[in-house]
């Protein structure tokens, strides 16, 4: 007898504080069947924005009273479109779990214990994870029979070397309260770093890439043969970079100092370094596309923001450099990475030294396809390479689903 196929539909949802992202992939014939957005969960402007594949987007404003609300409508949006959540060809729903400390190495099978130890890891990502379960614990209720899966943002960078993950800290404090540097945007990360060694026509385990995810949030990493050995981001998404609201890296000794002598409190630090600072405390702006604007009209300030940003994404990429020894390519992704020019042009400017070139001309070609802006003489590769998070997590996901089947 023949074995039954697996059912090829996967959904992958992102569930934040008051939104739900959602993707429907058919993992079969690798195409989207659905696309959409939740936002202002809670509110009584609540939006859902729906997009069939290959039919017209829909819209619809209203309240949406909480995450069970909300899939539920998404539930009922796909159901118009003849996807609904109790098809038969849903064969898994994935989910991204921002924090997965060190216990999470791979996409895993959520059960009871799965949830106690995201919920346990909550103290390390208290934006995150409480929404992330949420959303779990909504979607397994709407669907008990169905495998849910968690993908980990931290999981990628599992494989980094303890001289990378480590803190110079007291040892058993750091053990303690689970101090460690731990990376995030890893499925950006792990996708666009696997896409960098196929653009160059090589197997991952034969490529050194340099990872530049550049949104609003941003992060570095450096992946040998398909593995990261370091990454910017530390024990929360606040380090490394200068990002569109958080400052990255800075002193420790500023914190103590806005306690003693600005009388500030942790509530309100957290909230200056996370919401209030990088390109948004430096200029005000924090959308690179209107600081651009701002430099092309003289705006010093502005100016001054971008060359701190740039000032700091080149320090990453040359300690990178180090780190790996070789480099065969630096990959820029996400919103900014993918889509400002002047970024990546600045951002290996004055590193011809290093092999790093980028041909003005390619650099200029706007485009959703991975793509080399370096020239053909170029010892290190650039490239530019479109991010799909969703598509790993459903990747990741299907394979489990299928390995387990």
């Amino acid at each position: 007898m023949r074995p039954v196929p697996l059912a090829s539909r996967v959904l992958v949802l992102n569930s934040g504080s008051s939104s739900v992202k959602y993707q429907l992939l058919d993992m079969h014939h690798g195409i989207r069947l659905a696309v959409g957005l939740v936002e202002r969960i809670g509110e009584q402007s609540s939006r859902l924005q729906h997009s069939p594949g290959g039919g017209k987007s829909r819209e619809w404003t209203g309240p949406i009273a909480d995450h069970d609300a909300a899939l539920k409508a998404v539930a009922e949006e796909l159901a118009k479109d003849g996807l609904g959540l109790d098809s038969p060809e849903l064969a898994a729903i994935g989910h991204r779990v921002v924090h997965g400390g060190k216990h999470f190495t791979e996409p895993t099978v959520i059960d009871a214990a799965v949830l106690a130890e995201i919920e346990r890891l909550i103290p390390v990502a208290p934006l995150h994870n409480p929404a992330n379960l949420t959303g779990i614990r909504t979607a397994q209720a709407l669907r008990p029979d169905l495998p849910q899966v968690a993908v980990f943002d931290t999981a990628f960078h599992t494989t980094m070397p303890e001289a990378a993950a480590r803190y110079a800290i007291d040892v058993e404090t750091a053990d303690e309260h689970r101090i460690r540097r731990y990376g995030f945007h890893g499925t950006s990360h792990a996708y666009v770093s696997r896409a960098t060694a196929e653009l160059l026509g090589r197997k991952p385990e034969d490529v050194n890439v340099i990872v530049l995810h550049l949104g609003n949030g941003a992060s570095a990493s450096a992946v040998r043969g398909g593995k990261c050995v370091d990454t910017s981001m530390g024990l929360t998404p606040l380090e490394g970079l200068v990002m569109g609201t958080r400052s990255g890296d800075v002193d420790p000794a500023v914190i103590f100092h806005l306690m003693r002598v600005g009388g500030m409190s942790a509530d309100e630090i957290d909230t200056l370094l996370n919401k209030k600072s990088g390109l948004i405390g430096l200029c005000g702006d924090n959308d690179m596309r209107e600081i651009r604007r701002r430099i092309d009209e003289g705006d010093e300030q502005a100016r001054l923001a971008f060359d701190i940003y740039i000032h700091r994404l080149k320090k990453y990429i040359g300690a990178y450099y180090a780190v790996l020894g070789t480099v065969d390519a630096v990959a820029f992704t996400a919103g900014v990475g993918e889509n400002a020019s002047p970024v990546r042009e600045a951002a290996v400017a004055g590193l011809e030294e290093l092999g790093l070139v980028v041909d003005a001309e390619l650099n200029a070609v706007r485009g959703d396809q991975p793509r080399l802006i370096s020239p053909e003489y170029a010892r290190v590769a650039v490239a530019v390479v479109p991010t799909d998070e969703e598509l790993e997590i459903a990747t990741q996901t299907y394979a489990l689903v299928e390995k387990n089947s």
